[in-house]
């Protein structure tokens, strides 16, 4: 498969999800305080947001493993399979450990203060937080190796392949929490039903991954589990930099939780559904690219690495920046109807949360240099930073001005985080003889200082949001102008001929690029 059918093939795959999750999210949210109350909905969240920052170790080492699967390339399939079942002896090892972890954190410590709610002292309720905190883990545990086993087949173009089953995989367990939700099932009821159904899915995983190793020669060899754990040891720097970043994402809520309580939790979290479906979005377009902007950086290739960047920031530009200003128009319109009047709609919230994300967009070229390269420390330093500001923010900010102040924190962060990983990019690129492409970034800057513009003056003064609006699109439209005129020629080819690939416009077809 050509370069350019991966990455169509990826990206649809990867925008399919975010389409399915988009819709879910949306859906789930009136379903869920349709059949629960908010603080047994704001439970159901913090289990989630636990999960996620628990499993930051987990992930750093998958991930970690995957750039060396990557740097091995196609043609060291020896290396690959001795460093997968190395990586998959220390993950079922580690995993043992992490149960009896996480058993003793459900059923004997102070799991109330994390939920700041009197209904967990309930016996029976508490009993279901802590079973619902097991099964969760356990399928983490299963879906980190079938993970490893993909990440093991990237090198061989296999990403979009993952990336569908991933759709599967989102579209079953959410139609599974929602037949569940509707027929009266609990929380531990819902958490049952969906870690059955995603151990069933894996299973076929298993199976399809199991054929392609045998495919592409990766054979089972003795797992070397001292070479796994000094792997391990050295992914706790990116464990470390994502455990961090948690608090700019889901660990946040554990932040919130105590502070507030589980039903402001479910206010920021609703509110917060766009952004994390935007956030998701920008991750589908620099995960396919990951492997082939590598490539351009190690030989040097400076027009095409400028394509790649220059596509994510024409999301942003064009896409992202548009959207996030309709959608704070209309969103007091839809917002009580959408969380049956159980949530107050907060503008300024959503507008600090919507501007999070798209400076978290304009810094994905940065952050993908840093990471790709496995310049840990940097990214340690920079998570470090990042985090303690929203760390701080949020204990000064969140008693004075509620949930808002953790908003302005996460966007504060994002700034830092963004600021930092372009400095060091920029210095990596003229270390190699290449430069980083600063008109294309000004404009993208622009684009959300635009759109900053509109969503504060639309939040401070709510009758006059149709000018504001419309001032602000027109700017943006400029913009757009201004930036598909810098684009490179062959920046503007590329982008045709993703276009051409949907089925709308498929007629109209260009020659393939490789």
């Amino acid at each position: 498969m050509s370069t350019t059918k991966r990455l169509i093939s990826g990206t649809a795959a990867s925008w399919a999800r975010i389409g399915v999750t988009m819709l879910t999210q949306v859906a789930l949210v009136p379903i869920f305080l349709s059949y629960w109350d908010i603080q047994t909905y704001g439970v159901y969240i913090a289990i989630q947001a636990l999960i996620n920052v628990l499993n930051t170790l987990g992930r750093g080492y998958s991930d970690y493993l995957q750039f060396e699967f990557l740097k091995f390339g196609t043609t060291n399939r020896p290396q690959i399979a001795s460093l997968l079942w190395s990586g998959v002896s220390v993950i079922l090892i580690l995993s043992v450990l992490e149960l009896s972890i996480l058993y003793y954190i459900a059923f004997y410590s102070n799991i109330e203060f994390l939920f700041n709610e009197k209904s967990v002292n309930n016996p029976d309720f508490r009993n279901q937080v802590g079973w619902s905190l097991m099964l969760q883990w356990v399928t983490w545990i299963a879906s980190n190796i079938i993970g490893l086993f993909f990440r093991a087949l990237n090198p061989f173009g296999y990403y979009p392949r993952m990336e569908w089953w991933n759709v599967i995989s989102s579209i079953l367990t959410s139609l599974i929490t929602v037949v569940f939700i509707i027929n009266g099932a609990d929380l531990l009821g819902v958490n049952i039903a969906a870690s059955a159904g995603s151990m069933a899915i894996m299973f076929i995983q298993f199976l399809d991954t199991n054929a392609l190793l045998k495919r592409e020669s990766i054979q089972i060899t003795a797992a070397s589990v001292r070479m796994g754990f000094e792997k391990y040891v050295t992914s706790i720097t990116l464990s470390g930099r994502y455990f961090l970043e948690n608090f700019k994402q889901q660990g946040v809520r554990l932040l919130l939780s105590p502070l507030v309580g589980a039903a402001s939790l479910a206010a920021f979290v609703t509110m917060r559904t766009g952004a994390n479906v935007a956030l998701q979005g920008l991750s589908t377009i620099t995960n396919p690219l990951m492997p082939e902007l590598m490539r351009f950086l190690h030989t040097k290739d400076q027009e095409r690495m400028q394509v790649a960047f220059d596509s994510i920031w024409l999301v942003v530009v064009a896409v992202l920046a548009p959207a996030v200003l309709v959608i704070h128009a209309i969103a007091p319109f839809l917002f009580t109807m959408w969380t049956k009047g159980q949530i107050v709609y907060d503008p300024y919230l959503f507008a600090t949360l919507s501007l999070s994300v798209l400076v978290y967009g304009i810094a994905q070229p940065a952050t993908a240099i840093v990471t790709g390269n496995n310049l840990l420390k940097l990214q340690m330093g920079i998570s470090l930073v990042s985090s303690l500001i929203v760390i701080a923010g949020i204990f000064f900010l969140v008693p004075q001005i509620s949930i808002v102040g953790a908003g302005i924190s996460l966007l504060t962060a994002e700034i830092a985080a963004a600021i930092g990983f372009r400095y060091y990019a920029r210095k990596w690129l003229q270390l190699h003889h290449m430069r980083w492409p600063n008109q294309s970034y000004g404009i993208a800057i622009r684009s959300v200082l635009i759109a900053a513009f509109g969503m504060i003056m639309m939040s401070a003064f709510p009758d006059y949001y149709l000018l504001y609006l419309a001032v602000s699109f027109v700017a943006l439209c400029w913009n757009i102008k201004k930036y598909w005129e810098l684009f490179s020629k062959i920046g503007v080819e590329k982008t045709l001929l993703l276009l051409s690939r949907l089925p709308v416009i498929g007629k109209y077809c260009y020659s393939k690029t490789a």
